[in-house]
């Protein structure tokens, strides 16, 4: 019982560290670029942001997460991906799909290059993880340039 009891005030003093630290921090604007399409390096980056939160404090971020190319495949469907013939792979399984959710939950945007839509004839509705027509931007390299004019911070995890 004593175990239980210093394994509960370890994790509550561990999470009164975490909220202060995340006072720490001034606001912060930050682009994430994502224009690969490796599914390890894809989920190292929602990790890094998901710590970028934990960090800062989730209404202290403003968050974009800008994918162009091969990075759609983030939100792409397994079975889009098999399908269309212009992506390798689709890797917004289930579980990415849930820590995809758990981030926009959190404020965190994720823009859309409309150059790649339409150049690898990707369906928003059907072939990527619930994409609005307004996550979807002209142009991913373009939008990153316009982020980095407005004072967002450039990270290319």
């Amino acid at each position: 019982m004593k175990h239980i009891i210093a394994a509960v005030l370890a994790g509550l003093l561990g999470m009164l560290s975490t909220a202060g630290l995340a006072g720490d921090y001034e606001k912060q604007k930050v682009v994430y670029h994502i224009n690969y399409d490796d599914p390890k390096l894809q989920t190292a980056a929602m990790r890094n942001i998901q710590n970028h939160i934990n960090a800062v404090g989730a209404e202290n971020l403003d968050v974009r997460v800008v994918m162009h190319g091969n990075g759609l495949s983030l939100l792409l469907t397994p079975e889009a991906g098999e399908r269309l013939e212009k992506f390798r792979i689709g890797n917004a399984d289930q579980k990415m799909a849930a820590r995809i959710d758990g981030l926009r939950g959190q404020g965190v945007k994720f823009n859309v290059c409309n150059n790649t839509v339409r150049g690898r004839n990707v369906d928003i509705a059907a072939d990527l993880h619930y994409v609005n027509e307004e996550d979807i931007v002209p142009s991913g390299v373009a939008e990153v340039s316009h982020l980095q004019q407005q004072g967002f911070t450039y990270i290319k995890p």
